[in-house]
């Protein structure tokens, strides 16, 4: 899905003063109707995230973090088995689980000898069942169920999304009868960034050569889309040639503009590839 700056600014507007739950989500698929369910879940969690960076620090002082403490504590004792700290996080507008991390590392600092590793707040985090208070465990998982933008849940899924584009993208290079080189290959011969498909034979795509192609699970925004250049499209480039960024989600359309400059911007793998031999793979 292509989206101009106009739509994608529209739907951005809308997430401004809703909470990061699967009932604003909803809400949001009926407010535009056109959009498919993923392209929606991208842009409200990156849209959030955005937010979340932007008061990150505000919840980390210690004057806040011994507020929620205190809170989560007083809340609890009136009734453990409330969802306490979701309501918390929900309150305050923050990240359930990044609130379970902030209440989980006050706990074992209050209760351990040596200051919790980084380590053992993510295995904790992790596997709740770790945590050695069985209501502070039960608090914390159900920020993390709860928690459809951040958290080792939504890593896990993420990942999982990630790693099933890839795999379609590789199933589609072969069905083309396309030889390519992939990531794990590119590291073995010694590359330490790479694209994830290097085009042993480049191929042209609307008229632009293409050497390499990219797998992107997620919306192409500008926040998003500038970081890839600077950080991995541009160094592609500059390795291996011009190349193809697949945005399965979609992307704003007016990022689409480094195309002369070598770097080709898709929302789907592409139905008119021209291969060497000029036919249509």
């Amino acid at each position: 899905m292509i989206l101009t700056k106009v739509q994608y600014d529209e739907i951005a507007q809308c997430l401004v003063s809703v909470p990061p739950t699967r009932q604003s989500l909803r809400k949001l698929k009926q407010r535009f109707p056109s959009q498919s369910q993923a392209t929606l879940l991208s842009i409200f969690s990156q849209e959030y995230q955005k937010h979340i960076k932007r008061t990150h620090a505000k919840h980390h002082t210690l004057e806040a973090i011994e507020s929620y403490y205190q809170r989560y504590l007083n809340g609890v004792v009136k009734n453990g088995a409330a969802p306490v700290l979701l309501e918390l996080a929900n309150e305050v507008d923050y990240a359930p689980s990044l609130m379970a991390r902030i209440i989980l590392e006050r706990f074992l600092q209050e209760h351990e000898e040596t200051p919790p590793s980084k380590s053992v707040i993510n295995s904790m985090l992790r596997d709740p069942s770790q945590i050695p208070d069985g209501v502070l465990a039960n608090q914390v998982y159900q920020c993390i169920v709860n928690d459809c933008c951040y958290g080792p849940l939504v890593d896990c899924i993420k990942h999982a999304i990630g790693h099933e584009h890839e795999v379609l993208l590789r199933d589609l290079l072969l069905e083309k009868n396309l030889s390519f080189l992939d990531e794990d290959q590119l590291r073995a011969k010694g590359y330490d960034k790479t694209p994830d498909f290097i085009l042993q034979v480049p191929v042209a795509v609307e008229g632009h050569i293409i050497h390499w192609i990219e797998s992107k699970a997620s919306f192409g925004d500008e926040c998003s889309h500038h970081a890839y250049l600077h950080d991995q499209f541009w160094s592609y480039w500059n390795r291996f040639g011009p190349g193809l960024v697949i945005y399965w989600y979609g992307f704003i359309q007016e990022l689409d503009c480094n195309r002369e400059r070598g770097i080709l911007l898709k929302a789907c793998f592409p139905t008119d590839i021209v291969t060497l031999c000029h036919s249509i793979a």
